[in-house]
């Protein structure tokens, strides 16, 4: 193993503080250079302030001792915007044509899944009024960064998030703003975020087909949508107007996603179809795409969700849900 590739192993075991990813994993680190026995390491400056900075530069000073042919090491800071380092392999928009039907509860479900098959995946929180990401994962605390951009928060199975409610004096306060402020926010969170190298980025859309998920469709590389619905013929019919959108965009269709499908008594071994009957076939029929999970009522889930614990919850359609979005294209 060469000088570098023992550098680079040694690095790989520091984790940035905040997103508790590595320098690699986040594209923090530029370069290696050897000049003698010096090691010159370069690092993106974006979303680091300056005791961070400070942080990094010790502890890897530390890490770098005793390594044979090394002694000394000399850590340089090159400014980068966040856009520049991110590299998102797909992009994964969850929407529907109405608030209320679990668009929230399945961005989380997806995350979980695919983050339990391996992948780096991120949640980026796009329902500005109504953010439940947060809450979901038990995550209180602020992002870190600086003035060239801001880190996501890592969750206890290390799923990125960035949601308005994490950046708010309080989760309970109030955004009240126009379709613009909402857009412009959205766009930040693209642009500004330090996301690092992703597999998938799971973006948990407003309802609706209005600014908010137009600025998503038009300004993010979106792989595929994911579409959430509840069996009531209201919802099937504003549904469909979801549909119609991704399809006048160009955008694919990975699946549909029925919620509250229905509840089941273990006493009488029955499902209840509290809601009206499934319109799932008739769902996946009109959007060309297949049903790849029908979600029961589950006062586990809900309880697991009150207390920021969705990452705890097993049950067989959270994992086909995840390998659905992860065999898609």
């Amino acid at each position: 193993m060469t000088i570098e590739e023992q550098l680079r192993s040694r690095l790989d075991e520091l984790l940035v503080p905040n997103v508790v990813r590595s320098l690699q994993k986040m594209n923090l680190l530029k370069k290696i250079e050897i000049e003698g026995q010096k090691a010159v390491i370069t690092l993106a400056s974006t979303a680091l302030n300056q005791g961070v900075q400070e942080w990094l530069q010790h502890k890897i000073s530390e890490s770098v001792k005793g390594l044979p042919g090394i002694d000394s090491v000399e850590v340089r800071y090159e400014d980068a915007k966040p856009g520049d380092l991110n590299r998102i392999k797909k992009v994964v928009a969850v929407m529907s044509g109405k608030g209320g039907v679990g668009k929230s509860l399945v961005s989380g479900l997806a995350a979980v899944a695919i983050r339990r098959s391996g992948y780096e995946v991120g949640i980026l929180d796009a329902d500005i009024t109504g953010p439940s990401i947060p809450k979901m994962f038990g995550i209180t605390e602020r992002p870190g960064g600086s003035e060239s951009g801001l880190l996501p928060v890592t969750s206890k199975a290390g799923i990125e998030i960035m949601s308005i409610n994490l950046l708010l004096p309080g989760e309970d306060e109030a955004v009240i703003w126009r379709g613009p402020l909402i857009a412009k926010a959205i766009t930040q969170f693209w642009e500004e975020v330090l996301w690092g190298t992703l597999d998938y980025l799971i973006v948990d859309l407003p309802p609706g087909t209005a600014d908010a998920p137009l600025t998503v469709m038009q300004s993010l590389p979106i792989t595929g949508t994911v579409i959430v619905f509840t069996p009531q013929d209201l919802t099937a019919m504003i549904v469909k107007k979801a549909v119609k959108m991704c399809q006048q965009m160009g955008k694919n269709i990975i699946g549909v996603v029925e919620n509250m499908s229905y509840l089941y008594l273990p006493e009488l071994k029955k499902n209840i179809e509290v809601f009206g009957k499934s319109r799932g076939e008739e769902m996946a029929q009109a959007a060309g795409a297949p049903l790849i999970a029908s979600i029961p009522i589950d006062p586990e889930l809900a309880k697991l969700c009150d207390q920021g614990n969705i990452e705890r919850y097993n049950a067989p359609f959270v994992e086909i849900l995840g390998k659905q979005i992860v065999e898609f294209g």
